[in-house]
């Protein structure tokens, strides 16, 4: 194994949550790193490269050198990934919205950098996840994050309800997401599912204009109709 100092240094740089100005929500810290790093892993070009110009406008663009990763991208690729931080270049690792590596392919490359010697530098930016726990009022000692939920009927129905035995077996508030054209009939699903005692939370768009977090029961949800189509969303769930 090269000696650490002969390393690069692999940078997991937050992005915006959404349309935001991004000095609303990263640190200086996003944009100096942006500054020296010419190297990415990123989930879509496209959309790398104008989260990279809106933080750094004066970046020139034909320096970047980017590679894709995503659901698509095979195994066998990410040592090529790697091989500039094994050249003793800085590597920005980058997710689609908010922190690479949770709830993001990105996890796989920090683990081979670990398993490389490589330095991993975490740099401060909006998850989604915690900043929805952060605002639900819910259990902050003891959450879980389940990711999707099943597309299938009866399995969706299985899963909420395993959840929700857990949230109270275990006073553990439980997280997850739903891909966000479906968000509409998971919110009919979790009203017609879970308990009406049991607590809710729905936080979409956060950190944008459009914002909306609320904590209820399942009772006063059904009282009241939200619009989640296409809006990023994280739900959690507590039956006291």
């Amino acid at each position: 194994m090269k000696s650490t100092s002969l390393l690069g240094k692999l940078y997991l740089i937050p992005t915006t949550l959404g349309e935001s100005d991004p000095m609303d929500v990263l640190p200086q810290t996003i944009k100096r790193s942006i500054d020296f790093i010419d190297h990415y892993i990123v989930e879509n070009e496209k959309t790398a490269r104008k989260s990279i110009k809106a933080v750094s406008p004066e970046k020139k663009q034909s320096e970047l050198i980017l590679f894709t990763l995503n659901k698509r991208t095979e195994n066998s690729e990410h040592l090529n990934f790697i091989k500039p931080l094994l050249e003793g270049k800085n590597v920005g690792l980058m997710s689609e919205a908010g922190c690479p590596g949770v709830a993001d392919p990105g996890a796989a490359i920090v683990k081979l950098a670990h398993e490389k010697g490589i330095q991993v530098v975490p740099l401060v930016g909006p998850s989604s996840i915690l900043l929805a726990m952060m605002a639900s009022g819910m259990n902050g000692q003891s959450f879980t994050f389940n990711g999707y939920l099943p597309i299938d009927k009866d399995e969706k129905k299985s899963a909420l309800k395993h959840f929700e035995k857990l949230s109270q077996d275990k006073n553990q508030s439980q997280i997850f997401i739903e891909t966000p054209y479906r968000n509409n009939k998971l919110v009919e699903d979790i009203l017609q599912i879970l308990n009406p005692a049991t607590h809710l939370c729905i936080a979409t768009d956060i950190t944008l204009p459009t914002e909306f977090i609320k904590t209820m029961r399942i009772s006063d949800w059904k009282k009241i109709k939200v619009d989640l189509h296409n809006r990023p969303t994280i739900f959690i769930i507590h039956k006291m």
